[in-house]
């Protein structure tokens, strides 16, 4: 499956965005999906993530309250909305597909990556 993220951009401190996850190639309702991030200098990280049929869904304790990751298996897309932005939110933030479940908050637990979307957030 190949995936195409988007949405990212340059926004205030306590602002918003919506980045979305496009995928092609493979049936993605077979796929759990995760959000993951890497700022400069640091280790990738997860974010969030979500199974298959959208039923449960894992967030990194520093976003919980603030973002929300959801799909559309209809549109073949996963979106992550992020709300109250901070700067340490900024970072490259890469979409990815799991075919299984084991794993949903570590990056080997994933098959598949995105390009990634730079999100900055000023202060």
């Amino acid at each position: 499956v190949q995936l195409q993220a988007s949405g990212g951009g340059l926004v205030q401190a306590g602002g918003s965005l919506r980045l979305s996850c496009a995928a092609s190639g493979r049936t993605f309702s077979n796929y759990h999906m995760g959000w993951f991030r890497q700022a400069p200098g640091k280790e990738r990280e997860f974010v969030a993530a979500i199974t298959w049929h959208g039923g449960t869904t894992y967030y990194a304790d520093s976003v919980k309250g603030r973002f929300t990751i959801s799909r559309d298996n209809a549109k073949n897309t996963a979106y992550l909305q992020m709300i109250s932005l901070k700067p340490e939110d900024t970072a490259v933030y890469y979409c990815a597909a799991a075919i299984t479940a084991v794993e949903l908050t570590a990056v080997l637990g994933y098959n598949y990556w995105g390009q990634g979307t730079l999100v900055t957030v000023s202060s």
